[in-house]
């Protein structure tokens, strides 16, 4: 009987922590450094809107553009974007190390991870990859991401390839703690939200995202990661076979996060905006 009503008192505490406890969202921009496009678009939904934590890309052409931008906003959360693919077609990039199990007959990276059959013969996984030119490529990375932003507070990756194996997952979570870095959210009691509803023009991402701010729960962290960009001349010519139309879908996503509803709603519910630092010294 005492066990019994001991569960009950803490379920109740619990549910009532939770009631009383603000929303929490982090809102991620992904890609920096991989085009000026993407560089101006995320600084703007930092400052403009709702971004909490950008991740950048240091094998991209960009990158120098993105470490300056940065550095003058001091104050935006920044995680590393491992990166071991070049999707786009007229743009790619190379690794940093020699690592020639990762890399097409150019010397550029392949463009997918997983088979794709748009592109035949050209995932990583359809080559014979090697884990010791992965962790090579991902502390040069790192020590280069470090080194020009300190402040570095976690690993993603792009397109999954920090945890596209077993191998490699463990991979990336050893780097992490051995840089003293999180690793994308690792263990946090975070679950990840997206648009609710058609995405596909800037008016229904601004909809979604609307709808999907209505659907959160009080007192659970959520995490929202996008790609913002600019519809211009420079990302119309930014492509790969099955994702046409970059710069249109791009432009919407940076509409959607610096949108004067989405703010105002964001105001009105209460939820609180958190960066990935936030929510890795909070648990």
């Amino acid at each position: 009987m005492r066990k019994t009503m001991f569960l009950l008192i803490v379920c109740f505490l619990v549910a009532f922590r939770a009631q009383t406890q603000p929303t929490r969202l982090v809102v991620r921009a992904d890609d920096m450094g991989s085009s000026h496009a993407a560089n101006e678009a995320i600084i703007k939904t930092c400052k403009e809107g709702i971004v909490t934590s950008v991740e950048i890309m240091v094998t991209t052409p960009w990158f120098p553009e993105a470490v300056k931008m940065l550095n003058e906003n001091p104050g935006i959360d920044v995680g590393l974007h491992l990166t071991l693919t070049s999707e786009w077609e007229n743009i790619k990039w190379r690794p940093l190390t020699e690592c020639p199990s990762l890399v097409d007959k150019n010397g550029f990276f392949f463009p997918m991870i997983y088979p794709n059959k748009n592109y035949p013969g050209q995932a990583i996984l359809e080559n014979n990859w090697k884990t010791a030119d992965i962790e090579k490529e991902f502390r040069a990375q790192i020590e280069l991401a470090l080194s020009n932003i300190p402040r570095i507070s976690h690993l993603s990756s792009h397109m999954g390839c920090g945890g596209f194996s077993p191998e490699v997952s463990a991979l990336t979570a050893r780097l992490a703690e051995e840089y003293k870095i999180g690793n994308e959210l690792n263990g946090l009691q975070v679950d990840y939200a997206g648009y609710d509803g058609p995405s596909k023009t800037s008016s229904e991402k601004v909809q979604g995202f609307l709808s999907m701010l209505n659907k959160l729960e009080q007192g659970k962290t959520y995490i929202f990661i996008d790609h913002p960009g600019l519809d211009n001349e420079e990302l119309k010519a930014v492509y790969h076979i099955g994702y046409e139309q970059v710069s249109v879908d791009r432009q919407g996503v940076t509409d959607v996060l610096t949108h004067e509803k989405v703010k105002a709603l964001i105001k009105e519910k209460g939820i609180q905006l958190v960066s990935y630092k936030d929510v890795i010294s909070n648990q």
